[in-house]
């Protein structure tokens, strides 16, 4: 819940553009900005409130983060000031990194070490039903009672959440003082730069697609219904997470291997055939499954290979993963400009060879072989 909320947050802004121009009287392009608000705010502050709170108990955190989103979200909702709405954007993407830092470390420790990738699994879930169905949702929401109220019933879900996880979630102790990784040692820990940089690649390769989604099926007709093809990649993205708590344990480094070769080949794919309707609606399915159990796979892999930095790797990874989602938008439109949509595919081909060569390469830390329990923590 606390995923599909930080994502919620996210994205809504970009369904209701129009709508919020018209509030705040600025310009849709102005009103834009208030989504590049809240990504500089997870890219600015997911490693320093994450290494500041390494000694809270856990769950004082995860509260800290919840109640960021019902603070932030009803000043976006009251506020008729567009720098205020702005900075409040700013404090909920900043509420949105230290979540995302926390939540996978979260979901690990609840359970028994051989139940750890399933856990991170449905952890993860409210990602791509937030994708999929919660943003069309929210959009439609918006634009019939309005985006003020759309803001407010976000805040309203977010108070609900907090009762749920007093009710509900354990707590847990945070890293007394001698136990605090400084984030240098973490980052040089064996594999965790490894598994960043596969990061890095298989986002970057997935957001120059996403992001620019309706140039690209234009060609072949399907530009009216871009919602349906975004609907059909965010279900098989959940199955895509339903495969992965099946493998995510047992052959973690497959998985990867797989997915990122598959995601490859869809892009090959759609190199040869970007103008057929059949080749982008199987395409599209194909991607949403080899991408459904990426964080799920990544974030188990970067906790592993961390051990007991977890929390501090995951906040790299907030950076890692926002940096892709700016750097998707900025190179696919350099593409576009260049181009045309045309040239996503041969870019992300390259790309996602990158990210398959280094998760390939990194056989002994990061992504290694065999039952994830068979490894004895080195960390």
């Amino acid at each position: 819940m606390t995923g599909f909320i930080c994502i919620m947050t996210e994205t809504l802004p970009a369904g209701l553009l129009p709508e919020i121009g018209t509030g705040l009287h600025i310009s849709p392009a102005l009103a834009g900005q208030m989504v590049t608000a809240y990504a500089t705010g997870s890219l600015s502050a997911a490693i320093p409130l994450t290494l500041a709170t390494q000694r809270w108990r856990r769950r004082r955190v995860l509260l800290l983060s919840i109640i960021g989103f019902v603070i932030f979200n009803s000043i976006t909702a009251f506020s008729t000031y567009y720098g205020v709405t702005l900075i409040a954007r700013y404090g909920a993407g900043a509420a949105a990194g230290l979540a995302w830092a926390l939540l996978a470390g979260y979901a690990r420790r609840m359970v028994t070490r051989a139940q750890q990738g399933r856990a991170l699994a449905i952890a993860m879930v409210g990602t791509p039903i937030a994708l999929s169905l919660g943003v069309p949702a929210g959009t439609w929401l918006g634009a019939v009672v309005g985006w003020r109220l759309a803001f407010w019933i976000m805040s309203a879900l977010t108070l609900l959440l907090i009762v749920w996880v007093l009710a509900k979630v354990p707590d847990f102790p945070g890293v007394t003082h001698h136990e605090r990784l400084p984030f240098r040692h973490v980052l040089e820990m064996p594999g965790v730069r490894a598994v960043l940089g596969v990061v890095m690649a298989w986002m970057l390769a997935h957001n120059i697609l996403y992001t620019y989604i309706v140039p690209f099926v234009t060609p072949a007709g399907l530009a009216g219904q871009a919602d349906r093809i975004l609907l059909l990649f965010g279900i098989n993205a959940l199955a895509g997470i339903w495969l992965t708590s099946r493998t995510v344990d047992r052959a973690l480094r497959l998985s990867v291997l797989v997915n990122l070769a598959v995601f490859a080949g869809v892009a090959g794919m759609f190199a040869i055939g970007s103008e057929s309707r059949a080749v982008i609606i199987i395409g599209v399915a194909i991607w949403g499954l080899t991408f459904g159990g990426a964080a799920t796979l990544l974030q188990t892999a970067l906790a592993d290979a961390a051990g007991d930095g977890a929390d501090v790797a995951l906040s790299m990874n907030v950076v890692a993963w926002n940096s892709a989602i700016a750097g998707g938008g900025v190179l696919g439109g350099a593409l576009l400009d260049t181009w045309g949509a045309v040239s996503f595919p041969w870019a992300m081909v390259v790309i996602l060879t990158v990210g398959f060569l280094i998760a390939r390469q990194a056989r002994s830390h990061g992504f290694p072989p065999g039952h994830r329990l068979g490894h004895r923590d080195k960390n």
